[in-house]
């Protein structure tokens, strides 16, 4: 696997024309964030070598290169899912590849269902850290040499960056929720005593990806901001049906929101 994300990373470096030292993932229904990236280029999944090919509803699957905020930036427009039948290693191929590349920053966004009774859909929620509910771990097998075998998880999503977020989201008048984001397998959305107990153990809002990309990503000592978008609440006294077309269209309807934060943080990171 390590020779093959070498080898992604050296297509890669002989094509770009730009040195990115920041990189974001464009999760469900925020596709418009990828139109804000001016002189851009891109390369289809499907042309990179060892690279996945998103298979999901709303996810393009391009690996796009340009600026936004004046900065020189990678984006995966469409992101993989181990509920797609991919592996661990798969799904966290493209943050092995990012490390290769050179990336230092890395954001992170998605959409998720909220139970955390002061949440509303389309609240924009900071991720200040993560429940990891996946039933394989990304780190498992033998160690990869770009960090340690017992990597440090003190403080996954960057401290810094979160209150860089505060201060875009105040001067913007802009409401921010904080909390604590539980990664799960899917694909089925969760049932009420699910929510429920989620919200017990800690857990703020759910949903199907994220974990396994920022533990990699930790790994391999990249910074990481983390953002949901509450796309369906769940958990409460009344059971509240959801499908993945509701949760496009809320996304949808928040991206200018998260759009606007987070043109801002990587012109000011």
């Amino acid at each position: 696997m390590y020779k093959k994300i070498q080898e992604t990373a050296s297509w890669l470096k002989e094509r770009m024309t730009t040195s990115p030292k920041t990189a974001i993932i464009l999760g469900t229904g925020l596709g418009q964030l990828a139109s804000e990236i001016t002189d851009s280029y891109a390369f289809s999944y499907k042309d990179i070598p060892n690279f996945p090919v998103s298979t999901v509803e709303g996810h393009a699957g391009r690996l796009i290169f340009g600026k936004l905020g004046g900065k020189d930036i990678m984006a995966m427009e469409g992101r993989f899912h181990y509920y797609e039948g991919y592996t661990m290693k798969e799904v966290t191929f493209p943050e092995r590849v990012m490390y290769e590349l050179g990336i230092e920053t890395l954001f992170v966004s998605n959409a998720a269902g909220g139970m955390n009774p002061e949440f509303g859909i389309g609240d924009l929620m900071v991720i200040t850290d993560h429940i990891n509910f996946f039933p394989e771990h990304p780190l498992h097998g033998p160690n990869f040499p770009t960090g340690p075998r017992f990597p440090d998880m003190h403080q996954p999503y960057d401290c810094k960056l979160i209150a860089l977020a505060d201060e875009l989201a105040k001067e913007k008048n802009l409401k921010l929720q904080h909390g604590v984001y539980v990664g799960v397998q899917g694909p089925t959305f969760e049932t009420p005593a699910e929510y429920r107990m989620f919200r017990t153990i800690g857990g703020d809002a759910v949903g199907m990806s994220t974990v396994p990309e920022v533990i990699v990503a930790r790994h391999c000592g990249i910074k990481v901001f983390g953002m949901s978008i509450i796309t369906d609440l769940g958990g409460f006294d009344t059971p509240v049906q959801v499908s993945h077309e509701e949760v496009q269209q809320a996304a949808n309807a928040a991206q200018p929101k998260m759009t606007e934060i987070m043109r801002a943080m990587i012109q000011r990171s």
